[in-house]
């Protein structure tokens, strides 16, 4: 039997038994992208893979996958600017799941002609191809936190190395989807306006579609710079011995969640697309899995056994001091399983970049019993 089978809001087009036809991901050599395609194809699913190979390490990924898999890994290289190329891939699929973008906030601000192009011209273009089909194809897309904006109407007082919401109610569960959206940044502006568009297209055109807006995402495969991919880019630098810059005072705080929970939550919007399109939901590490950056730096220390070297430089536009996402809403619609603990989640996430990088660190005791977990 899939895995698909016997879930609220499924249809055969859901279940490989009876649907051969390929899932689409696009961005799909990327670090989410990559670990979705993992989970399809090792659910018999064919993939789609859809991915212009910009992004450092994103081949490796796509090696990984198709060495993994085999010819259940469809690879097409191509950029979702093409509207052309993307309406070819998108042709005879029975699910799509968007996450290829433009991802960082410094890169929008250099050049948000781009990010526009991109994140919302490129969405744009892969709704159109699936309108012009005619067919009711399911498409999921990864939108983000920062469609809340920066959260400046909220009072936070700072309690030890962390920032917390005066607000009880927002203290015990966090940012819920009916904060109003306030779009900052050109990269804020043009993934909102790609969310809208989505769910849109749900409402004009009867397009099954459902919108997770992601808070802070880390693990394996996850090839982590400064501007995107922070988890990741600290635990490099940690563990090659250089300084990592803290943009503001560092007690900051996001809900970080392990990457084989966000790919249950994209598994869990299509399996119940039926039920949940036209609709919206936050998803993150939750309270359970907030940390500010200064007890994630110490729990990496801990993690190989030496202070982490830091450095403070100014705030970045758009910044957030808080964002704990309410993720109440899509695991009771979505069916979610347990978070990973992310101190365990970020102990795994340094093994595997130790390992991809052939570096050496002294295992504390905290990574021994998450890696023997």
């Amino acid at each position: 039997m899939s895995a698909l089978d016997s879930e609220p809001g499924m249809t055969d087009r859901a279940d490989p038994a009876t649907d051969p036809r390929p899932v689409l991901v696009t961005g799909g050599a990327g670090f989410i992208g990559s670990n979705l395609a993992d989970r399809l194809a090792s659910e018999g699913h064919v993939v789609r893979v859809f991915d212009r190979l910009s992004r450092a390490g994103v081949e490796r990924n796509l090696q990984w996958l198709q060495a993994n898999h085999g010819d259940r890994i469809q690879a097409v290289v191509g950029d979702i600017r093409d509207a052309d190329a993307l309406a070819e891939a998108a042709r005879g699929v029975k699910a799509v799941f968007h996450l290829a973008a433009q991802v960082a906030v410094t890169t929008s601000m250099v050049d948000p002609r781009e990010d526009h192009d991109i994140n919302i011209g490129g969405t744009f273009n892969l709704l159109e191809a699936i309108r012009r089909s005619g067919e009711r194809t399911p498409l999921i897309f990864a939108s983000t936190n920062k469609v809340y904006g920066d959260l400046a109407d909220l009072e936070f007082v700072r309690e030890g190395d962390a920032y917390h919401p005066a607000d009880a109610e927002v203290r015990a569960n966090g940012i819920s989807e009916a904060r109003p959206l306030d779009f900052h940044t050109p990269y804020g502006v043009s993934k909102g306006a790609a969310d809208q568009y989505v769910l849109d297209y749900a409402r004009s055109f009867d397009i099954p579609t459902a919108v997770l807006r992601m808070s802070c995402i880390y693990g394996r495969r996850q090839m982590g710079t400064e501007d995107q991919g922070w988890v990741a880019h600290f635990l490099i630098r940690a563990l090659e011995g250089k300084r990592i810059t803290l943009y503001g005072d560092g007690y900051q705080v996001r809900d970080i969640l392990d990457v084989s929970n966000a790919v249950e939550a994209y598994i869990q919007a299509w399996r119940r697309i039926d039920a949940v399109q036209g609709r919206a939901f936050n998803l993150g590490g939750g309270p359970g899995n907030a940390v500010s950056l200064r007890e994630l730096l110490a729990h990496m220390g801990d993690l190989i056994g030496r202070e982490v070297d830091t450095e403070f430089s100014d705030w970045r536009a758009g910044d957030q001091r808080y964002f704990v996402a309410d993720a109440r809403a899509a695991e009771s619609a979505l069916g979610l399983t347990p978070r990973v603990p992310w101190r365990d989640g970020v102990a795994k996430l340094a093994n595997w970049l130790a390992e991809e990088r052939r570096i050496n660190f002294p295992v504390g005791v905290q990574a021994e019993q998450a890696l023997a977990s």
